[in-house]
């Protein structure tokens, strides 16, 4: 087979710009959803069976965390620092990860992390089968896997197609994120009825050996088929490279700029989860002094509220990532996607200033968190694919945890101020958000431009 016939083959290299359609069904069954072209079906499934793997077994493990968290002295209140702890432990932990990657192969690296992170699962279960407080040591533990291994996942997949045929496949992989995450939480809540909390860990652990398993056969497929001829891209035999992850954030205006729009999307998003939170309670109580609502059922209208509130946003989210987003990337652009959820956030803020009643904010959260998990996240995944390999494993590793995490602890700080020192209302804590998203929609124009200068780069030097 011609080399150009086995990149089109693999994915690694887009066809020609005006493809045939694809003849085999799985082809075109996938351009439902995306513009999949002949011979990228099976890859494109493998990867998003092994995000969807990865998103299982982490909501298999949150429903662990509540328990254990709130089983210690003061758990509820240990759980509002945790973020601001785990913060600090990836400023610990994401040097240490960019001294591995430095050393290692791609495939090294994601088996020995991975591989890590599975061996703490058994041990967890058997401390809190024997009662031993983990609560904080746990909770702690989830925050940073979540954070960096899904992270990994993305690096590993940006790394695998070239900026053009990300944008076009990125949408369904990250269904597979959305399809696991819904999947996960319903699995959990089965089967701990019949297994107990504890032993979910155990599940868990099992759900990670099948997707550490399955990216293992990806990448020798990969590794095997990959063609000659790509001198911009190392071999992924090759370990990554020398720099601090830090000092590669830090010295690249792109990275920098990537960095402030995923630390103002959490700010803003965390902050707005207050104001819903808030609003809720305050729902509550008045309906209780009104008396049409007894003391004693205000827990239940509040898990209610939020257990429809959640459902919708994840239905929304679903349908939107499977036939919206790659046709919305396609007809915008990345740039122009970028912006798309700063500015739902701008309406919906600037409505919930002038109108924080409960209705209008639900509605304004779940938009904005409707886009944020389908449309946002996929467009954030696609920003790296214009990077290096370094950039992908290391500078990923801090935007996507450290700097993730220092957004929800700035929402934190910001939500302690307004309410314990400036006393600050609804309206007023949304007026705030306002202030930030439009700071946030400067640097998500920005990025977008970068992006496009790197893809630009990127086309002339693959030519």
């Amino acid at each position: 087979m011609p080399a150009t016939d086995s990149a089109a083959a693999t994915g690694i290299l887009d066809p020609a710009p005006e493809p045939s359609l694809p003849t085999r069904p799985l082809e075109r069954m996938l351009r439902l959803f995306s513009d999949v072209r002949e011979g990228e079906g099976p890859r494109l499934l493998a990867l998003t069976l092994n995000v969807f793997l990865i998103l299982v077994a982490y909501y298999l493990m949150k429903p662990v965390r509540e328990v254990l968290i709130l089983a210690q002295p003061g758990g509820a209140e240990l759980k509002s620092y945790a973020y601001a702890a785990q913060a600090a432990l990836l400023i610990v932990l994401v040097p240490l990860y960019g001294a591995v990657a430095a050393r290692l192969p791609r495939r090294r690296l994601i088996n020995a992390v991975t591989a890590l992170f599975i061996a703490c699962l058994p041990v967890f279960y058997m401390l809190a089968e024997r009662g031993v407080g983990v609560g904080l040591v746990f909770f702690l533990w989830i925050g940073v896997f979540s954070l960096m291994v899904i992270a990994q996942f993305w690096a590993y997949a940006n790394d695998l197609y070239t900026p053009a045929a990300g944008k076009r496949l990125f949408a369904v992989i990250a269904f597979g994120a959305s399809a696991g995450a819904v999947t996960g939480a319903w699995l959990s809540g089965r089967l701990i009825q019949v297994i107990g909390a504890h032993a979910l860990l155990l599940a868990a652990a099992a759900v990670l050996v099948l997707s550490l398993a399955l990216f293992n056969v990806i990448d020798r497929h990969d590794s095997q088929r990959r063609p000659a001829g790509r001198p911009t891209d190392d071999p992924p035999e090759k370990a990554i490279g020398g720099r601090s992850a830090f000092a590669l954030v830090a010295g690249n205006r792109y990275l920098l700029c990537m960095a402030l729009v995923i630390l103002l999307l959490n700010w803003v998003n965390s902050a707005g989860e207050y104001i819903l939170s808030a609003i809720v309670k305050h729902a509550a109580e008045a309906q209780i002094a009104a008396g049409l609502l007894d003391p004693a059922d205000q827990g239940r209208f509040i898990g209610a509220f939020f257990a429809d509130y959640f459902q919708l946003v994840n239905v929304i989210g679903l349908v939107l990532q499977l036939f919206f987003v790659s046709r919305l990337v396609k007809w915008l652009g990345v740039p122009v996607a970028l912006c798309v959820l700063p500015m739902v956030a701008l309406g919906s803020y600037g409505v919930a200033m002038l109108l924080p009643s409960l209705a209008i904010v639900r509605w304004a959260k779940t938009a904005e968190n409707a886009v944020d998990y389908s449309l946002m996240n996929t467009v954030r995944q696609m920003l790296f694919l214009p990077t290096t390999r370094e950039e992908k494993y290391k500078a990923k590793q801090v935007i996507d945890s450290l700097v993730v995490r220092s957004g929800d602890v700035l929402a934190a700080i910001s939500v302690y101020l307004g309410t314990t020192v400036f006393a600050l209302n609804v309206s007023q804590f949304a007026a705030i958000n306002v202030v930030l998203v439009l700071v946030w929609l400067a640097a998500s124009v920005l990025t977008g431009l970068e992006f496009h200068r790197r893809t630009a780069l990127s086309a002339k030097t693959a030519e």
